[in-house]
């Protein structure tokens, strides 16, 4: 994928982007977040975003974060329809103890926060997001190959053509860098339902 082709939403004040790759150095107190529990609406964390009307497709994206050090700082993949409907999925730094693998689903403006904890020495993960029409699943590996279902959920106002990337963020009194490779963009790896009708 050429990258280089997607368009910012907040564009961060120091990145590096080429074809292939893409670094980010957060700024202090950006995010992605929609009043549940926190009641406060944040919708400035960098995102660089490519649009596609494909209603099947798998996406799948390699995120490194060496220097993370703050609670909150995160950085992974995302589908933004507008502020208040969108999901993403990242490793967020807790405390040196561990950090949260999770996921946040937005609509209608509310988000929710789905995570389990990791060893906060796991600096990489391969994000996998697929879709069938409205409906997404997130998936995350180790090493590219092997992948384990992190959630499946439904986007509300995802109908039609949709905006999908890569985003970081430190919502926080904090910066690092976060570094993005092996984007790939392909038919959907998610197959349809094999089980109780209609599917």
């Amino acid at each position: 994928m050429d990258i280089s082709q997607f368009r910012w939403v907040n564009r961060p004040q120091e990145f590096k982007l080429s074809p292939e790759e893409l670094s980010v150095t957060t700024q202090p107190h950006t995010d992605l977040w929609q009043k549940t529990y926190y009641h406060f609406v944040n919708d400035n964390a960098p995102m660089l975003l490519m649009d596609t009307e494909e209603d099947y497709f798998s996406f799948t994206v390699k995120v490194d974060v060496k220097d993370s050090h703050q609670r909150f700082d995160q950085a992974g993949i995302v589908v933004y329809l507008d502020s208040e409907n969108w999901l993403k999925a990242s490793i967020e730094y807790e405390n040196q103890a561990f950090q949260h693998l999770g996921s946040v689903v937005t609509n209608q403006g509310f988000s929710d926060w789905a995570t389990v904890q990791i060893p906060t020495k796991t600096q990489s993960m391969y994000y996998r997001l697929s879709r069938r029409k409205q409906d997404f699943r997130i998936e995350n590996s180790l090493d590219g190959i092997n992948f384990q279902q992190m959630r499946i959920c439904h986007l509300n106002q995802a109908n039609g053509s949709i905006s999908l990337g890569i985003y970081a963020c430190s919502p926080e009194d904090s910066s690092f860098t976060a570094h993005f490779s092996a984007l790939d963009l392909g038919p959907c790896l998610w197959q349809a339902h094999d089980g109780q009708e209609p599917d």
